[in-house]
């Protein structure tokens, strides 16, 4: 998809404040630094547009940005919060829980791993819980800053972190991606494309 028109429509942290316009919903869940920003300032063709943060769970919101007036795309707060207190990190826990189970509209979940190291604890945690039943959604996972490594090295990169999440092939796909280069945007594109076509259209007084 050729973007050029994209807003930040809302921040939200409960249903009532999410859009009730229908239109289907990618989310992006990683670890804080993992690259959710760049990987969205990429899709839509943006330098700066999403946020970046030197600060890990500095986004505590869900950040619901609408693009071509076709799909939102909805940052969810890193997880892996070092900095964060246990309070916050259950509150964030709840909200993105009950996002991720219950979202209507919500077509495919983009997992984002950093690809110059193995899946932490929390990514291949949050792997398992994503292709689960209890969410039962596509999952596409992005494998970031793949810049830094060696093209020789990412079929290797993509096999240890296939392995590490024992990554399941009927419930997910996976892509190599980089900021830098742009490397992947496409695919993701195309997969993107595929989930907001995929199903049938909303009744938006299902969200009134």
């Amino acid at each position: 998809m050729e973007v050029h028109q994209v807003e930040m429509v809302m921040s939200a942290v409960r249903e009532s404040q999410y859009p009730t316009d229908g239109l289907p919903e990618v989310a992006f869940v990683g670890r804080s630094n993992v690259g959710k920003s760049s990987l969205t300032n990429v899709l839509i063709n943006r330098k700066s547009f999403a946020r970046t943060s030197s600060q890990p769970g500095k986004t505590q919101t869900l950040n619901f940005y609408k693009v071509e007036n076709q799909v939102f795309f909805v940052d969810v707060p890193g997880y892996g919060y070092a900095k964060v207190s246990k309070k916050a990190r259950e509150d964030f826990a709840i909200m993105i829980g009950e996002y991720l189970r219950k979202r209507v509209p919500l077509r495919g979940i983009v997992q984002l791993v950093d690809a110059r190291h193995l899946p932490s604890r929390e990514d291949i945690e949050m792997y398992n819980w994503l292709i689960s039943d209890d969410i039962g959604l596509p999952v596409l996972v992005v494998a970031t800053k793949a810049d830094k490594i060696s093209r020789g090295k990412w079929n290797k990169v993509e096999a240890d972190i296939k392995r590490s999440l024992q990554f399941n092939e009927e419930l997910s796909d996976f892509e190599i991606f980089s900021a830098e280069t742009k490397y992947g945007k496409d695919n993701i594109w195309d997969w993107l494309e595929a989930r907001m076509l995929d199903g049938s259209e909303f009744d938006t007084s299902d969200f009134e």
